[in-house]
């Protein structure tokens, strides 16, 4: 009976020992993670926004400078070729007018006074009252004044013009898509006043992210209907600000109940030259724990990450490339933030997996 204490006491260590070991275990055993492989889209596909514009867009200016004395049209309003705009003080336009005009009635008397000279001198000459030389001297100031009526003929005209340009006139027909000056405005010239959208073709202006360079064509989206999109122009350098590429596409096909400037959706195929190398994979399989997005992959049932390079991500699908990428690869796809390099892991669907 003395050694029943004993035996009791080395029962309960055993059992000690034994819980303790079981937790070990568990731990050493593979975690199941659950896995999707690598796609790729031999055609992708890019939405994106675009605004309507008209081909023409002209900035509307004076050729002379003044006050803006009247203003006849609104933003909105349609105009035709012609069509009076805006129009200057002339008070100044019109002295200048008169100036020239004087300047030119006398350059023009000047002239007869010379021409009668030389008149005169010839009978002189010819009669040996006078001599070579001083003839001479009165055919040049014949030239002479004859050339001061010529430019002040060319001024007259500049300020004839300068008066008619006191009038902003429509250059063709079209919509005023803005309209800045106002009544006792002082503008300079080539100061823009409006800005005239001229009828004819329409286009989509849309900018694209500096990775993708603008495809040649597209279409454009509206309810059911399907417009063929054709680019027309890009532009020369990525802005500086948004870092996307400019570019306009001209409308195949005519495009009704829609205003300037109004957004509008369009899609574009990308070449298969921009969709090599990348994948698609479920956005729960990114893990940016580190320095940049990675994968990770099961290497002889241990869990290996894979730096990759994210280039396009919605709410389901995120699209990666980079080196050791291959189309059918498996990678894990859920919990890859639990996830440590060397981890025992296990794919479910495995024989004997849960």
């Amino acid at each position: 009976m003395r050694y029943l204490p004993l035996a009791l006491l080395m029962l309960v260590l055993l059992a000690g020992c034994q819980e303790a070991s079981s937790p070990h275990s568990a731990a050493d055993s593979p975690r199941w993670v659950k896995t999707a492989t690598l796609t790729t889209n031999s055609a992708p596909t890019l939405s994106l926004t675009g605004v309507l514009r008209a081909r023409y867009e002209t900035p509307l200016a004076f050729r002379v400078g003044g006050q803006i004395a009247t203003r006849h049209v609104d933003a909105g309003q349609r105009v035709r070729q012609g069509e009076v705009l805006f129009s200057l003080d002339p008070s100044d336009l019109e002295e200048s007018l008169a100036a020239a005009r004087s300047e030119l009635a006398a350059a023009e008397a000047a002239l007869d006074v010379a021409e009668a000279d030389l008149s005169r001198d010839r009978q002189l000459l010819e009669k040996g009252y006078l001599s070579r030389q001083a003839f001479q001297r009165a055919e040049l100031g014949v030239r002479e004044n004859a050339t001061r009526r010529e430019a002040a003929s060319a001024r007259v005209t500049q300020a004839r013009n300068a008066l008619d340009h006191a009038t902003l006139r429509a250059e063709a027909d079209g919509v005023l898509i803005e309209v800045s000056g106002e009544p006792g405005q002082v503008v300079g010239v080539g100061q823009a006043v409006a800005r005239l959208a001229q009828e004819g073709p329409r286009e989509v202006e849309v900018n694209f992210p500096a990775r993708s360079r603008p495809p040649q064509a597209g279409e454009l989206l509206t309810g059911e209907k399907r417009i063929a999109l054709t680019r027309r122009e890009v532009a020369g350098a990525a802005d500086p600000a948004s870092r996307t590429w400019r570019a306009r596409y001209r409308l195949e096909s005519p495009l009704e109940a829609h205003s300037l400037g109004e957004v509008v959706q369009t899609r574009f195929t990308l070449p298969e030259t921009a969709s090599r190398g990348r994948f698609r994979v479920p956005v729960a399989a990114l893990d940016e724990r580190g320095d940049g997005p990675r994968l990770w992959r099961i290497v002889e049932g241990e869990a290996r990450p894979l730096a990759v390079t994210l280039e396009r991500v919605t709410r389901e699908h995120a699209w990666v490339s980079g080196e050791g990428l291959e189309a059918g690869q498996a990678v894990i796809s859920l919990g890859t933030h639990l996830l440590t390099a060397g981890m025992a892991v296990r794919p479910l669907g495995e024989e004997g997996g849960p």
